[in-house]
């Protein structure tokens, strides 16, 4: 906690927060100083579609699997050009087809058809046996095969599987596959998926994730792949109940709404996996780097890329809770592709006492990261899973013009289910919102949103919260989130033009 506040003292300041929590400024909101992307603006020009959700489902008695039909695909990211593989299988065999769906804004429609692929002679496909460290991975034979066409923009995209039934009075069952298109150009800003940790949270099929060995939830005791199906999304029994999820990680619940928002609005962004910041070399080509909702794995290799992404001048946005907090080696599947496994190696922290207890508690682990809040301007704490109010104590910094706040107001629910905090001695680091997260009806711990400058005036930023993208935007038939009898409540003028005004800051820096 900052020195400033102490402990009585927040307690009084957020008995007397319900006076202005529900106000929301009369002033003028939106942004047009920033250059609109040609790409991305012509992109959403053309016609959404109105059917690209999921609409049957069938979940298997243990509810993390459609077994009717599932899928994934041979790589997390594929550029214009190269092919991707996609595997389904369908149990009973029967007919299929797939349709891709480019996520985006598309007048409000959410997505776009790209292509229909099928029909296909459905089969049944081998559910592996567990391997070394409860891996399972599937080697699943190839349905089809996907040449990335040249006009497809980069972006997240859905391939929506279905089977086609014999008889017309016969019901169809759906799920999603899930592959990010990446590109090479130099962009205002690069939006990175948390698929490690999608990954790390999938129950596919029958309940086995890191978090689920019989050693231990915490300990470097499990092994995933990327070679299976996403199951439902994988917070359902805690943090969103959303059947329609069923094999797109955790994107549409809490990623989604900020593509939405960027796209709405014609930002110049491109889209890449975690794997493809195991060098800097891609984001070092985009002025701002965006880490998005539940971006908890990383490996080594990719907080080195972001600490010279820092270094370099670009600008670092984290709009993202329990961010950088295990190290995840990647390692490459049994059939020698690469980085298609990881696991739990160790925690981030250095000699931080998050890191030292967790080590104490889950150890011992193969691997000890460096201390994140030097990178994040924030850190990972204990207890890190809570839920509360985005409260403002800064608001004459810039990153608050246009909203009408003065200090003391809040956003109603933004944080959660997990957070950031103790923020590190780190030279011009400010903090703009803080407070308490309440855990098990009680206030139980204290975060920090912060902005700090870095080496070439560029600046990182941290939001401290999984749920900021939940104030963006609420694209169709998207779930909203709770966590620890605290919700947010979707869309917030307020968090809209704070995340205009720093997205303008870090396109305009450079």
């Amino acid at each position: 906690m900052p020195e400033e506040i102490n402990r009585r003292d927040a307690l009084k300041h957020t008995a007397m927060l319900g006076l202005t929590g529900s106000l929301i400024p009369n002033s003028s909101f939106g942004n047009k100083a920033y250059a609109q992307s040609e790409i991305i603006v012509k992109e959403n020009q053309k016609p959404g579609s109105d059917d690209w959700q999921l609409t049957r489902v069938k979940p298997d008695a243990n509810g993390y699997r459609i077994p009717m039909i599932e899928g994934y695909c041979s790589k997390q990211s594929v550029a214009a050009g190269e092919t991707i593989d996609i595997m389904v299988s369908t149990n009973p065999v029967s007919k299929f087809k797939i349709e891709i769906f480019r996520t985006g804004y598309y007048g409000g429609k959410g997505a776009r058809l790209v292509q229909e692929l099928g029909p296909f002679e459905g089969k049944t496909q081998v559910t592996p046996e567990p391997g070394d460290k409860n891996v399972h991975e599937c080697q699943w034979q190839p349905t089809t095969q996907i040449t990335i066409p040249d006009d497809w923009v980069s972006g997240v995209y859905l391939g929506r599987l279905t089977t086609l039934p014999p008889a017309p009075d016969q019901p169809y069952w759906q799920s999603y596959i899930i592959f990010i298109v990446k590109d090479e150009r130099p962009a205002d800003i690069l939006f990175q998926c948390s698929d490690n940790t999608w990954q790390a949270y999938n129950k596919w099929p029958s309940n086995y994730s890191i978090y689920t060995h019989p050693k231990g939830v915490q300990g470097p005791w499990a092994k995933v792949s990327f070679d299976r199906p996403y199951g439902r999304q994988s917070q359902f029994m805690d943090i969103v109940n959303d059947p329609l999820s069923f094999g797109s990680g955790e994107y549409l619940s809490f990623e989604q709404p900020f593509s939405y928002f960027l796209e709405e609005h014609g930002y110049d962004v491109t889209y890449c996996s975690n794997s493809d910041l195991l060098t800097p070399d891609r984001a070092l080509k985009c002025k701002s780097f965006l880490s998005q909702g539940h971006d908890e794995y990383w490996d080594i290799r990719q907080f080195r890329s972001v600490e010279k992404l820092k270094e370099s001048g670009v600008n670092l946005l984290f709009f993202s809770g329990n961010s950088i907090c295990w190290v995840c080696p990647f390692s490459e599947s049994s059939s020698h592709q690469p980085n298609r496994i990881i696991f739990r190696a160790g925690p981030y922290g250095g000699d931080q006492s998050h890191a030292v207890t967790r080590e104490a508690d889950h150890g011992p682990f193969p691997e000890r990261g460096p201390d994140e809040g030097m990178l994040m301007g924030v850190r990972n704490i204990r207890p890190i899973n809570g839920g509360g109010d985005w409260t403002i104590v800064n608001p004459d910094h810039w990153i608050f013009e246009g909203t009408g706040v003065v200090k003391g107001d809040y956003i109603p629910g933004l944080v959660g289910w997990e957070y950031h905090g103790n923020p590190p001695d780190i030279p011009g680091l400010e903090v703009v919102a803080e407070g308490y997260a309440w855990v098990g009806g009680k206030q139980d711990q204290f975060w920090s949103a912060v902005i700090y400058p870095g080496p070439k005036d560029n600046f990182v930023f941290n939001a401290s919260t999984i749920f900021w993208a939940q104030g963006l935007s609420h694209p169709p038939g998207h779930t909203l989130p709770w966590s620890h009898f605290s919700r947010p409540h979707g869309p917030d003028r307020r968090v809209q033009q704070i995340t205009h005004n720093l997205l303008n800051k870090a396109i305009q820096s450079q």
